[in-house]
């Protein structure tokens, strides 16, 4: 039987409906509005008439000034070696070609201005990456520009490359020093323990992938001040960035996000780059510069996921329980430090995902490769953490002959004992045993144990897996300063309301549930309420959109200013009406005192011509947070958000080939501000994780080139992938700590949902297997299931 064959006769399908997705029906023309809140319903996203009709403006869509020129950048051909010569003449002599900006070029500093100041603007004295800009052609069109850059030739001496982890610990090359976390005494539990195993684990990298490619666009203004329209989670670090590089004041540089086409954390710091590019260019021809990424550019420049090697010895006792545990993890960090440290940091975070260790000894080592500079993406290191404790629990499973779900259960964090972190934050919001226990009852995994089990037993080429995966993530910045936000409310006269905050809006929601919140604290229809683009000149020194807080810090700062707004308000209707200001109530539109209701819109016009102020700032910064940086001890995270998946799969022993046939997930948003948005972000999160565990392989050949840097080669999930069983249900419980609305943080833990479809698969090998260890690196792709099935070298 084909894996096709099997999968149109024996799945089932059980589409779960979202009945809560749309808004719903409005009012009968005539009845009173509804008191409903704006927060905790299911809204349409902000944009997404404007998405579907075209008229959704990204940086490229922006009306170009007269005179507007294009850059493309000059790109490394070597891994590494001395850059001796640029020869630009060729290139200066084609049609429409301006100029060629190189390192001499900078007014400022030569170097990016980030925390780890090590990675130059354009390259200087060598190449350090297959990719590496050496500096960009600026010319009248985007097509003369890219044609010219391939025309730059540039003289390299070339240098041995370092092109992987091995060789990297081997050469003791490290972009940042090694990190240390031990708890107890691992080696003594370790030689205590009733069993034992050893094992290593490989897992890619993944490309961001998103539709809308890095760009930027620099315009000069008058004095030497600089607007950049930028594709950015972080439209702070590029005003720093650009005026570091220019070496004027940050007050010079305007940054401004309306939205951008996706992010998933590949636009944290790297948009920067490019708008650095460009307005060094447009900088020197004094001319307003656009730099637009090719996607195959894009992908030779850019990091990504992080890969990680890891060998680890387990000690456990005849229950499955963990006794001691040693692990080392190797990060390809890549030429530069970016935010390797942060990443392996909150892998070394993640290790535990919901288990406790006890006696745990964990060493970091932040490899230097001759590769692209890795950086951020959707849970920022916590996947690649989390996936080894799991590959460690479903082996232990393995070995003892025991179902995996009960080794998972047997090792959770417990409530009043066993709830310490191994790096010391007490586990106080756990939820994991009641959560993992609905879904095991509602997703039938006993039953479907069985089922499995027994198929297997009749069919020697298609082989079936299930496994059922926790997820506990931390959520903050692990970086404390990075958690404040700032938000301005304006209140006008006609009773509308424009709002503006630090965050950034790429697709996941976050100008529709900040104008939810602030209609809600306003008393005033989600219509009335517009978010407004991210802009530095705005709101200052403002976070990244990252680290999944995008909602809980920019939301709570907007609704502390419209807050203070609507006491101002309410102080002034106190005194009309003759009554305290808290006996003043805001719903419906309607501003509610026990004299009387007014229409929010007449308070308004009279509130302003009383000239009480209708607009105001707010600020928010986490509280309980704080970790030392050094021995990476503390409570690095407010809280945590819980989940768990389901997952069945099937493989085709002959091929390799696989399928997901069976998903179900229980997760936990607190009280959801927009319960569409977050199950799209859960279903979205998931399948991007799926992709990277099973598709999405980078490759780079002997001589440091990705060979895998366009569509063609490099395989994202698409609608085929995704089984027609999906089925998503909340956790129908608030955040235990003060977070805004009740909610939890849903950008990231989600993607770490699809470790279940890993050890799914992992499980159907075992079942071909059974006489062996199941080593499957990551992604599973065939070629990979293959070798773990003992059918391929290598």
């Amino acid at each position: 039987m084909t894996l096709d064959n099997h999968f149109s006769v024996s799945r089932d399908v059980s589409i779960h409906a979202h009945a809560d997705r749309l808004p719903e029906a409005p009012p009968a023309a005539g009845s009173p509005p509804p008191a409903a809140q704006a927060a905790g319903t299911s809204r349409f996203h902000e944009s997404a008439r404007a998405q579907v009709q075209g008229a959704a403006s990204y940086v490229d869509d922006i009306p170009e000034v007269k005179g507007t020129l294009y850059a493309a950048p000059i790109l490394s051909t070597v891994a590494h070696g001395r850059l001796l010569d640029v020869d630009s003449k060729a290139a200066l002599a084609m049609p429409g070609v301006r100029d060629v900006i190189l390192a001499r070029d900078i007014p400022g500093d030569p170097v990016l201005g980030n925390f780890s100041h090590d990675e130059p603007v354009f390259a200087l004295d060598r190449v350090e990456h297959v990719g590496q800009v050496i500096g960009v052609v600026v010319a009248d069109s985007v097509m003369q520009a890219r044609r010219a850059a391939r025309q730059v030739k540039c003289q390299i001496d070339a240098l041995p490359a370092i092109l992987n982890v091995h060789d990297a610990l081997k050469a003791q090359s490290y972009v940042l020093p090694p990190v240390f976390v031990k708890r107890g005494d691992a080696q003594a539990a370790l030689k205590a323990a009733a069993h034992t195993l050893h094992g290593t684990l490989e897992v890619g990298g993944q490309e961001h992938f998103y539709l809308e490619g890095q760009i930027a666009y620099v315009l000069p203004q008058e004095q030497n001040q600089w607007l950049v329209y930028s594709s950015t989670q972080h439209p702070g670090e590029v005003q720093h960035w650009v005026a570091h590089a220019l070496s004027i004041a940050s007050h010079a540089v305007r940054v401004e996000c309306r939205r951008m086409g996706g992010g998933f954390g590949g636009k944290e710091t790297q948009s920067g780059h490019m708008a650095v590019w460009a307005a060094m260019a447009a900088r020197k021809l004094k001319k307003p510069v656009k730099l637009r990424m090719d996607r195959d550019d894009d992908f030779l420049v850019t990091g990504k996921r992080h890969p990680f090697a890891y060998d680890y010895t387990a000690g456990f006792d005849d229950t499955g329980r963990l006794t001691g545990l040693k692990l080392l993890m190797a990060v390809n960090c890549g030429f530069s430090a970016d935010l390797s440290g942060p990443v392996a940091d909150r892998a070394v975070f993640h290790a535990d995902n919901a288990y406790f260790l006890e006696d745990v000894e964990i060493a970091s080592y932040r490899c230097k490769t001759n590769t692209q500079s890795h950086t951020a993406f959707r849970g920022f290191g916590g996947p690649q953490g989390m996936i080894v404790i799991e590959a460690i629990m479903g082996d232990i499973a393995r070995q003892l002959g025991l179902d995996p779900l009960d080794v998972r259960r047997r090792n959770l964090y417990g409530i009043g004992e066993r709830d310490v972190t191994h790096y010391q934050m007490k586990v106080e919001d756990n939820i994991l045993v009641p959560l993992l226990s609905k879904l095991e009852l509602t997703a039938q995994y006993r039953r479907r144990k069985q089922a499995i089990s027994a198929w297997n037993s009749q069919h020697s080429v298609i082989q079936r897996g299930i496994a059922l995966t926790p997820v506990k993530f931390g959520i903050s910045f692990t970086a404390t300063l990075f958690n404040q936000a700032g938000a301005l409310v304006h209140v006008y006269t006609d009773g509308s309301c424009q709002v503006n905050h630090g965050g950034t809006e790429m697709g996941q929601g976050l100008n529709t549930k900040v104008a939810q919140i602030v209609a809600d604290e306003l008393g005033i229809a989600f219509e009335q309420v517009l978010a407004t683009a991210s802009d530095t000149s705005k709101i200052p020194n403002a976070s990244a959109t990252a680290a999944s807080a995008g909602t809980d810090l920019n939301a709570r700062a907007a609704q502390y200013a419209a807050r203070t707004v609507r006491d101002s308000l309410a102080q002034f209707v106190a005194g009309l009406d003759g009554c305290g200001a808290g006996a003043v109530s805001f719903r419906s539109g309607q501003v509610i005192t026990p004299a009387g209701t007014r229409p929010f819109t007449e308070v308004v016009k009279l509130a302003y011509a009383n000239r009480i102020q209708l607009w105001s700032d707010g600020f928010y910064r986490t509280p309980k947070i704080h970790y030392d940086k050094t021995t990476l001890t503390g409570r690095p995270f407010y809280y945590f958000a819980y989940g768990a998946a389901c997952t069945e799969v099937a493989i085709d022993t002959l091929t390799g080939e696989s399928r997901v046939l069976k998903v179900d997930i229980l997760h936990d948003v607190g009280n959801s501000i927009n319960p569409a948005i977050d199950i799209g972000q859960i279903e979205g999160g998931f399948v991007q994780g799926m992709g990277w565990l099973t598709t999405e392989q980078l490759v780079w050949n002997d001589q440091g080139l990705l060979s895998t840097h366009a569509p063609s080669t490099y395989k994202i999930p698409t609608t085929g992938d995704i089984p027609e069983h999906f089925k998503v249900d909340l956790w129908p419980e608030p955040n235990r700590e003060d977070n805004v609305f009740g909610s939890k943080a849903v950008g990231e833990p989600p993607l770490m949902l699809a470790i279940s479809v890993f050890e799914a698969l992992r499980d159907a090998v075992a079942s071909a297997r059974p006489d062996a260890r199941v080593q499957l690196e990551a992604p599973a792709t065939a070629e990979n299931v293959l070798r773990a099935l003992g059918r391929l070298d290598g």
